[in-house]
């Protein structure tokens, strides 16, 4: 299921190692994030940290100090593009991760965001906010 048939494109579709790199450099803008059935909401007391289990594997996780609140596990070979697209609340900007199958496309994850796209993601990643 994708939200793309009740949102707006915005930005041209992306690798989700182009991705990737923009939202590691973007973890206090994050809204929400998830997987199709389970969604991280963010709060004042969480942060939001990255990592990579070998070269396929990216981890999101939401910790509270030094105790994990959620996590999810994406499969880099498992997204064909990323899509950016308006979100449901005022100023929010969709990110969906998507896997192209043969007869269907998937949702893989989703980041809800606070702003769009606003540095170009071929730039060398540094920490922004």
């Amino acid at each position: 299921m994708s939200a793309k048939d009740t949102h707006e494109e915005l930005f041209p579709t992306l690798t989700f190692d182009e991705f990737w790199e923009w939202v590691v450099v973007h973890p206090n803008c994050i809204l929400r994030a998830g997987i199709q059935n389970s969604v991280i909401y963010d709060d004042e007391d969480y942060h939001w940290h990255f990592a990579q289990d070998g070269p396929d594997t990216h981890l999101v996780q939401v910790i509270r100090g030094k105790r994990l609140v959620g996590e999810f596990v994406v499969s880099r070979e498992r997204v064909t593009y990323v899509q950016g697209m308006t979100g449901d609340g005022e100023g929010e900007i969709l990110f969906e991760a998507v896997a192209a199958e043969e007869v269907e496309t998937q949702l893989v994850c989703f980041f809800v965001m606070s702003h769009g796209l606003d540095v170009d993601v071929t730039e060398t990643p540094h920490r922004v906010h």
